[in-house]
């Protein structure tokens, strides 16, 4: 099960605990309930189910692996369907990532809805108007 945390829990809750809430949404959301979880990190959600952290666990562990290609792939479909609705960012280039062209695209076009407002790039930004 692939979930994720809205831009605004982001902003509410910040991105380590949207992680950990995103985590917790796709434990729940598995057909099967799982008898353990191993998580790609140092710090690990509340589950109850065993969960162990594994840094670096994507590089020394198959499943951990598998999840992140997942996740990334199921991102960068999100990143492009986000294109189709505001072409102007490049979110179809940068996926969203902090690169040269997603900070000038924020320069020339503002904030979009989908942008985090506790991104740093967003917040000085919106700290002008």
């Amino acid at each position: 099960c692939v979930a994720e945390a809205t831009v605004e829990e982001i902003d509410r809750l910040n991105i380590l605990q949207a992680t950990m809430l995103a985590m917790q949404r796709a434990v729940a959301g598995l057909a099967v309930r799982a008898e353990s979880a191993l998580v790609d990190g140092n710090r690990c959600p509340q589950l109850d189910i065993p969960v162990e952290a594994v840094v670096k666990g994507d590089g020394k562990i198959a499943s951990i692996a598998a999840a992140s290609i997942l996740a990334k792939t199921v991102r960068d479909a999100g990143m492009l369907a986000l294109h189709t609705q505001y072409p102007q960012y490049g979110f179809d280039r940068h996926m969203g990532y902090p690169t040269a062209a997603h900070f000038k695209a924020l320069q020339e076009h503002g904030a979009s809805p989908v942008h985090r407002r506790s991104f740093g790039p967003v917040a000085a930004q919106l700290s002008l108007l």
